[in-house]
Formats: C-alpha cells, structure tokens, sequence
C-alpha cells in the first residue's frame, strides 16, 4: 500500500485521547501531590511509601503555547524524612523514553543523596503516565534474521522498518510530532517553576546525558549540579550513537562476558576459552534457525539469542543468567525444554519519535543495508541490527536544536566506564571534548551501564561530593571497576531496577 494511503487508513483509528483538558499550562499550576500506592508492594526498598505522585500540564507544542493543546506529564519525588532538602534534582533512567517515576527509589541505600535532597522521578512526555506516544506495538526487530542478507529477507526485513515508521507517526497522532528534545526540556524548565525552585540539579543516565546536556544548553542558568553518567556522544547527531552499538556490545561480549563464562566452565560447560563459549553460541544460533525451542519465558530464535546476550551485557549481575540460558540451550546443562492506562509500547514510541524528530537521518534503505553488513561482518552479535532504522522513512518535522557546547554551563560531571556497551566510551570521550566545562570521571576495567548508585563506592564519593555538598571536581579523574561477580552473586542494585519496579507497579 503506498505509503500516504496507508497513513490515511490508520489514521482513523489514531488514539485521540493524548491531548488532555484545555488547561492554561503555566508556572503557577500547583501539583497535588499523593502517595504513590497505598501499601508498599513486596521487595521494594524500605523508605518506599514516602514517594509522592502527581502531575502537571504542559503545551503541546511549546512554539504554539496558545493554542489550548496541552498535555500531561506525570512526576513523583522523593523527601528527606526529616522534610528538610537542600537542594532538588531531577533524574532521567535515559532510553531516550524511559519511564523515570521510580527511579527517585533507587537512592534510598544512597542516604547521602536522600537525606539531603528532593529526589524527583519524571516520566517525560510520551511515556509512562504521561501523554503517550505509541507505535501500535509494531515492532520489527525479531521478525527475521538480520544476518540473512538475501533480497527476499532484506524485503521483509526493511518493509517491516518501514511499516513500523508509518504506524509509530500515525499512531501518535499530533502529539508525535511535539516528542523531541526541544520540547521536553522546556516541560522539565516548567516542571523547576511549578516547584517553585531558583535552580535545580540533573542526575542523568545514558539517554539521560543527552537529555541533561540539552537542558543545560537550553536553561543554563537553571541548572546547579549537572551529573551525567553513561554517556550517549550528545555533542554530536542521534544516529551516531546508535551506530556505536555494534562496537560497544562486541567488546563488552569479547572482553568481558566471553572469558568470564569461559572462567566457570565448570557451571556452564560451554568452553575453557572465550574463543570456545564463541563458538558455542554460534552453535547454538544455527540450531536454533533449523529448530526454534520453547521455554517457559517464550520461544527462542537466533535473534531471541542475540537480544538476551544483548540485555544483559549491560550489567554484571545480568551474567549468570544468560550464561544458564545459554548453556541450557546449548544441551551443555540439563534443562526442562519443549518445542495500564497507557500504551504498552510507549517507551519504544517515545524513543523513535525523539530520535527520529530531533535530527535528519542521513542515508535511505540502500544505505542501510550497507551498513548492517560492514558493521555485522565486524561485530556480529549486535551490528546487523539498525535499532533507529525507521529514521530512514520518518516524515521528520521543522525541529532544530541547539548545538549542546557547555558554554555558560555549571561544571558537568561526566561518569563513564571504559567498556559500557550502549555508549561507548569513544563517544563520551568526543562530547567530554566538545563540552565546555566538563569533567570526565572514566571507571576503568568496568563495563557496566549506569555507575552512580550502584555499588562502586569511589564513584559514589566523588559524585555525591559534587551533587550533594557542591565541591566540583576541577579535572579528570579515574576510579577503579568493580569485579565481575561469581555465579549467584546479585546486585543491591542497578539501573534496570527502575523499570522492573514500574513493571511490578503496572506504571
């Protein structure tokens, strides 16, 4: 179907339920604030039932402020016992799109940080609670083999990419084409005035920087403390970072998982070498293209394979589970085995809306074919796959950032470990570069996404010296990685704990 037909078509069962009450969205606004749930739900943190929920109006399009289109962004926040905070930081979990309410949780084992500041958690415009963005829960990635480089699955694979784009701006109706940095750091500029606060600080992960970074070139004066950690190249455009992947995850799954596997080979039986657990994963793919195999969590493919090694390379304590899996599938361990009020796809229909609004794609559908193929022949468990390829066929509108600098900026904290799959430390490098009055705290011999908060106490102390009693750090710094764990060792904590306490929450 050609492709306005198309739009035309799903326009007519386009939700139109994303623009909320005319409401005048201004500064005066008062958020009403309440408990987020009434009884603390089973292993959450202690300190859990004093996280307050609300939410506050904001224009659709903040070039149209006047218009009466407005949306809603959900918020929560978290107090010191004692009531008192000295200072106010909001935070982001990245994405771009990720749900933030409960992430001010995560800083209850961080006293530090809790007991002095008002924590806030924002679920950004377009996901979670607040005004959606969706995609219709197309999805392509999974609907067949990106190494599979034949015209006919090369067909399937980009026409999928290409529905997918038509579906996610379609979907979303008008309030799609308003997901973009531009406009959501003005919703977060809104958001410090409703609070009534002079200034606020930022504490940012992975997305996250990019988000803060654009805050702080937007409302530079408005902006305290600025900490971003897990850095995304935010000096530069959108589809380099996403073309990182393929580089970041192969190192991380080389250097890191594969020996460490290869390590307790007498757990998973999979090879004394990293070389050898390589090949048996490799193994285990081609087995899997000839005869998918059903297990209680799903079906696994070969790409079901790659998207599991993928998710959990990004933290340490994530190992040992894809290890069993890995080496259940591989028949190296016995296995039994047989043959909300909002979108449930908002995050992705977030995410391709403001990466596919904020910049121009550079390339079409020729282009990425080459590129999947240069990049997977290099890094095969993660360059074949085009995360952002809808930006090829996304019908962008007339958005034009600010180019982030650092001038006129607070001294940003940057925190970044050497080996993170998802921004690499290359990318953080070059933004550090770009970035006027930044400062770069590199994590060595670690690998982990998302630092702060999570275990590495000279991070913790560095970071919290800056944000919580306000002495930046005048130049580069290094600390030390944690150890990857044993088999069985679990983490306190980790960034991936946000989500999996929305998902517990049903938020």
């Amino acid at each position: 179907m050609h492709r306005r037909k198309l739009a035309a078509a799903l326009a007519a069962v386009t939700a139109t339920a994303l623009i909320a009450p005319p409401a005048q969205a201004a500064a005066t606004q008062e958020i009403q604030w309440r408990q987020c749930f009434d009884t603390v739900p089973p292993g959450f943190p202690s300190g859990s039932e004093r996280l307050e929920c609300g939410s506050f109006t904001a224009p659709m399009d903040w070039n149209n402020p006047n218009n009466g289109k407005t949306i809603t962004i959900a918020v929560s926040r978290l107090r010191p016992k004692n009531g008192t905070a000295k200072s106010t930081v909001f935070t982001n979990p990245g994405g771009p799109g990720g749900p933030g309410r409960t992430m001010p949780l995560i800083y209850l084992d961080r006293p530090k940080l809790s007991e002095n500041a008002e924590i806030i958690g924002i679920d950004v415009r377009g996901t979670g609670a607040s005004s959606n963005a969706t995609c219709g829960n197309v999805n392509p990635v999974g609907v067949t083999d990106p190494r599979d480089r034949s015209k006919a699955n090369l067909d399937l694979l980009y026409g999928a990419v290409e529905l997918q784009a038509e579906f996610c701006q379609t979907k979303s109706g008008e309030l799609g084409r308003y997901v973009t940095t531009d406009q959501t750091v003005k919703d977060l500029d809104l958001l410090r005035q409703v609070l009534g606060k002079k200034k606020v600080s930022w504490l940012g992960y992975s997305g996250g920087s990019w988000m803060g970074a654009y805050y702080a070139t937007y409302f530079p004066k408005t902006l305290d403390r600025i900490v971003l950690d897990s850095n995304a190249e935010f000096t530069g455009p959108w589809q380099g970072v996403f073309d990182a992947w393929g580089m970041g995850f192969e190192r991380r799954f080389r250097v890191d998982f594969l020996p460490w596997v290869a390590k307790y080979d007498n757990v998973f039986h999979l090879g004394k070498t990293g070389e050898e657990v390589r090949q048996a994963y490799e193994r285990t793919r081609a087995k899997l293209a000839e005869q998918p195999v059903t297990r209680p969590e799903g079906v696994y493919y070969p790409v079901t394979l790659d998207l599991l090694l993928r998710g959990s390379i990004y933290d340490k304590y994530n190992f040992a589970g894809a290890a069993q899996t890995l080496a259940e599938l591989a028949g190296a361990v016995p296995a039994q085995l047989t043959a909300q009020a909002s979108y449930p796809d908002a995050q992705a229909g977030t995410a391709y809306s403001i990466v596919c609004n904020d910049m121009p794609f550079r390339g079409d559908r020729r282009y990425l074919e080459r590129d999947a193929a240069r990049d997977g022949a290099k890094w095969p468990l993660v360059g074949y796959y085009q995360i952002m390829a809808p930006c090829a066929f996304w019908d962008r509108p007339n958005v034009q950032l600010k180019r982030p600098t650092g001038i006129g900026v607070a001294t940003t904290l940057m925190v970044q470990s050497v080996r993170d799959p998802a921004t690499p430390l290359e990318g953080a490098q070059k933004a550090h570069r770009n970035f006027n009055n930044s400062v770069l705290l590199t994590v060595e011999d670690e690998g982990d996404h998302g630092i702060y908060g999570f275990g590495n106490e000279c991070v913790n102390d560095i970071v919290e010296r800056y944000l919580v009693d306000g002495v930046a750090p005048t130049k580069d710094l290094t600390c030390p990685g944690v150890p990857l764990p044993v088999p069985g060792e679990t983490a306190k904590n980790s960034l991936t704990r946000t989500r999996e306490l929305a998902t517990q929450l049903g938020w």
